[in-house]
């Protein structure tokens, strides 16, 4: 592959990437095209040595999200580091992607659970006491507060679970990206 191949192909898969950053990678590259040549070396064996630049661009990706929500930790940074890792290739893709969609099915329906829990039990706080609930007053108001303070147990520990399954999602990607690190690195 010639350098303007590879690095055609790599300015195509950093598309999405702050321009600054882009700009940075681009430049990166480019000395290393320019290291290798210093060295005696052909175009074809430098983008050889540097790997496949749409997987290269992939993990540059995979890394910017993670990044991104460990300093943002908000839903939108971590949706970004989940879909970043999983464009890190297509096995993973077929190995994760069930897995996730799985298990952030069943965090969406305890989620729902969760918030309806709440509603019934505000609704149980409020109008139990008109409605001659058996029990009584105390029991209807009670009852209320009761499944409110529940569901915002249940709601607080959905959330740390969310974040636990992101963070080890982030670690896995890691993990990938320390796997590969060395095979980029010749």
């Amino acid at each position: 592959m010639t350098r303007q191949a590879f690095m055609a192909r790599l300015r195509e898969g950093l598309r999405g990437l702050p321009p600054s950053a882009q700009a940075d990678i681009v430049a990166d590259y480019e000395n290393h095209f320019n290291e290798g040549q210093a060295a005696g070396r052909s175009e074809a064996d430098v983008a050889a040595g540097l790997g496949d630049p749409g997987r290269l661009a992939r993990e540059l990706h995979a890394q910017a999200g993670l990044r991104r929500w460990e300093e943002e930790r908000s839903p939108s940074a971590g949706a970004s580091a989940v879909f970043a890792v999983l464009g890190l290739g297509a096995i993973d893709i077929l190995v994760l992607l069930p897995i996730l969609m799985g298990v952030g099915g069943a965090i969406f329906g305890i989620g729902v659970a969760v918030v309806a829990v709440f509603f019934a039990g505000g609704v149980l706080f409020a109008a139990g006491p008109f409605t001659g609930i058996p029990g009584g007053t105390i029991v209807a108001v009670l009852g209320g507060i009761g499944m409110m303070t529940g569901a915002a147990s249940a709601g607080a520990v959905l959330a740390i679970v969310t974040i636990g399954l992101v963070n080890a999602l982030v670690w896995y990607g890691r993990l990938h990206f320390r796997l590969l690190k060395p095979a980029l690195e010749h």
